[in-house]
């Protein structure tokens, strides 16, 4: 399907047949693209580029498609990477998945200040929660892993 270019975000690079590889939702998803392109939100003089997951409803162009500066793509690949390393590496040494009396997976240093990755012990049913976020992480494993690999092999091909 292709996305549309008539919209307020305009797409400059495009993946269209995102719905054939949308992890286990493939082929029965109503994300049917991503796009890098020039953000809806720009003024006049001044111009972003954004990360659009277009979604379809299977009648028109959903309102819930999501678009994102591409600082907070990254953001979110780091938080990604940040936690499978914590339940790879950590998460087995504490009985609920996660020190209790120190919460704080790690801070990431970011433009002078620092991303604080943590448990969010807010949530009153985090011990169970959290429980059901790493069986769900494991049963992805093989998804995730293929993407991380395939990022990190391009990271490399990019001197990072």
């Amino acid at each position: 399907m292709k996305i549309p270019t008539t919209l307020k975000h305009k797409p400059v690079i495009v993946a269209e047949n995102y719905a054939n590889i949308d992890g286990r939702y493939t082929q029965n998803t109503d994300t049917q693209g991503l796009s890098l392109g020039l953000a809806q939100w720009n003024d006049r003089g001044k111009v972003d580029i954004s990360a659009k997951v277009w979604r379809y409803t299977g009648e028109k162009w959903s309102r819930q498609s999501e678009e994102l500066p591409l600082h907070r793509v990254l953001d979110l690949a780091i938080l990604v990477c940040r936690t499978k390393l914590h339940f790879q590496e950590d998460a087995y040494r504490y009985e609920n998945g996660y020190n209790a009396e120190n919460p704080v997976i790690d801070r990431i240093g970011l433009q002078g200040d620092a991303m604080t990755v943590g448990v969010c012990t807010d949530n009153e049913k985090i011990n169970e929660d959290i429980k059901l976020f790493s069986q769900a992480l494991s049963d992805d494993g093989e998804l995730i892993g293929e993407r991380l690999s395939t990022l990190s092999r391009i990271l490399k091909e990019m001197g990072y």
